[in-house]
């Protein structure tokens, strides 16, 4: 049977330095390439298109009669439908898109 190879103290304490540093390099690396990808732009149905249309024409024609202090707008589809175009009015008034 062989001899076992005997190492120093140091050497010991060397070797798990070198692991732990080596472990926190990976893991940092690992954090810094996890960070979430940016979303795609989700494209706005036809008649979201229309209805953001009609609302622009709307508010310009307040702005232009003096009435510029916004417009009231409520999304005509029923909650929970595919069609509902809640987030896109939000997103573009809010100045999002």
């Amino acid at each position: 049977m062989p001899k076992p190879i005997r190492m120093s103290r140091r050497a010991w304490v060397a070797a798990w330095a070198v692991l732990c540093a080596a472990c926190l390099a990976a893991t940092a690396k690992l954090n810094a390439s996890s960070a979430p990808d940016p979303q795609p732009e989700k494209s706005v149905s036809a008649e979201c298109s229309e209805r953001i249309a009609d609302i622009e024409t709307q508010l310009a024609k307040a702005k232009q009669e003096g009435k510029g202090d916004g417009v009231l707008v409520f999304s005509r589809v029923q909650v929970g439908t595919e069609d509902d175009c809640r987030d896109d009015l939000r997103n573009h008034f809010r100045g999002d898109q």
